[in-house]
């Protein structure tokens, strides 16, 4: 007989949830090491953010070196974007319900993503750049404080230090080469 991957499903044991007429009580463990696809999913996106700063710094002067620098900027806007909505996800499971630093911390986020695309779109990488490097930077400061809260998972008091620097650096490594580029 086969059995079930315990990775994608999993039955609920007796105490892991409770069901009432006002709503449902839910028992979590996290773990304070990073689970191996936090692992995968939280440093595989930062790679294409770092492989595109590579290759705009490598075709630098060259006729593409603006097309890989644009695509890398708006994908790691759309990651930021999502690292937005992850945030508002994760206080829909907050003990006592979404704390006002969630909700803030989401907006910013969202509204930085946001923004970056619009001044991508209208042709101002510099700006763009500097949201998005505001924003992973404030990523990595505090979602380790707001593991030590409850705010986020406890994993992301280890995992977002190691995880956002790639990010920072690689589009510090864009915005270095818009302000040094000729055009």
């Amino acid at each position: 007989m086969l059995q079930r991957s315990k990775l994608f499903t999993r039955e609920p044991g007796p105490t892991d949830m409770r069901d009432d007429a006002t709503g449902r009580t839910i028992t979590a463990h996290e773990p304070r090491r990073i689970p191996w696809l936090d692992i995968v999913f939280g440093f595989g996106p930062m790679v294409p953010i770092a492989v595109g700063a590579a290759a705009a710094w490598w075709l630098n002067g060259q006729p593409l070196d603006y097309l890989v620098a644009l695509f890398t900027l708006l994908y790691a806007a759309s990651i930021l974007l999502f690292l937005a909505g992850v945030h508002r996800g994760v206080s829909f499971r907050t003990e006592g319900g979404p704390r006002l630093a969630q909700i803030v911390t989401m907006l910013v986020l969202y509204a930085l993503g946001l923004f970056s695309l619009f001044a991508a779109v209208m042709g101002k990488a510099v700006p763009a750049l500097a949201m998005l490097i505001l924003g992973y930077a404030a990523i990595g400061i505090l979602d380790p404080i707001a593991a030590r809260a409850g705010e986020v998972p406890l994993a992301h008091a280890r995992l977002r230090p190691l995880q956002m620097p790639i990010a920072v650096v690689s589009l510090a490594v864009l915005l270095w080469l818009k302000l040094t580029a000729p055009y």
